[in-house]
């Protein structure tokens, strides 16, 4: 069973915490995961993109000239994609980009990409109740100590705001709640730092079901 260092808010290891090998123990599956953040990004994607067809576009009422004799070529309307402030053809429209990943692919998505931290060992826990008041530069110097490799992900519960107020102005440091936290964030993170009711959480979460 993996486990990971316990930092206290020096940034120096005050102990060790063992990691659920059903959670962190996996291989790295690079197709799930791969299709995971695919998923994940594409459900962020606003999908609100839209251009006017030659039927939205104003204007191109009356013919611009006659048919024939005034040796130019045809033209029906100025709205045709051929004119300049004409239509445009086949341009994007808004859409929904989101595909489904059912929820045993994403679970092993998530697992795989923890275990990868583990296995790294760019992966340890705090005691976010340390942070009585925000503190950015004790957040600054955990960080240091550690010697955590940017991007951090630093992934807290919602109960724990005062060390989330302090690491959220640190560069390169992102603040995410647990029950926010994806597969993309997980991966995209070059170090991960967790507070213990945070770990517990994940754990759950990538856990598969019937583990314990």
């Amino acid at each position: 069973m993996p486990d990971a260092p316990m930092l206290g808010l020096d940034g120096t290891a005050a102990g060790k915490v063992k990691l659920d090998d059903s959670a962190f123990g996996a291989r790295f599956h690079v197709p799930l995961v791969h299709q995971s953040v695919r998923a994940e990004q594409a459900a962020r994607r606003r999908g609100t993109a839209a251009t006017k067809t030659r039927g939205a576009v104003s204007g191109g009422g009356a013919k611009p000239w006659r048919q024939k004799g005034t040796g130019r070529a045809r033209a029906g309307s100025n709205r045709s994609p051929l004119w300049t402030g004409g239509g445009t053809v086949f341009g994007p429209q808004p859409r929904s980009y989101t595909f489904k990943v059912n929820r045993k692919e994403h679970r092993a998505a998530l697992r795989s990409a923890l275990s990868l931290h583990a296995e790294r060992g760019s992966l340890a826990a705090f005691d976010a109740g340390e942070f009585s008041e925000p503190r950015t530069s004790a957040a600054f110097d955990l960080l240091d100590e550690w010697g955590a490799a940017p991007p951090t992900l630093v992934v807290l519960t919602s109960d724990e705001e005062t060390a989330a107020l302090s690491f959220r102005n640190l560069a390169d440091v992102h603040v995410l709640a647990c029950d926010s936290v994806g597969v993309a964030d997980v991966v995209g993170a070059a170090s991960l730092l967790l507070s213990k009711p945070a770990l517990e959480a994940l754990t759950v979460r990538a856990q598969s079901p019937g583990s314990t």
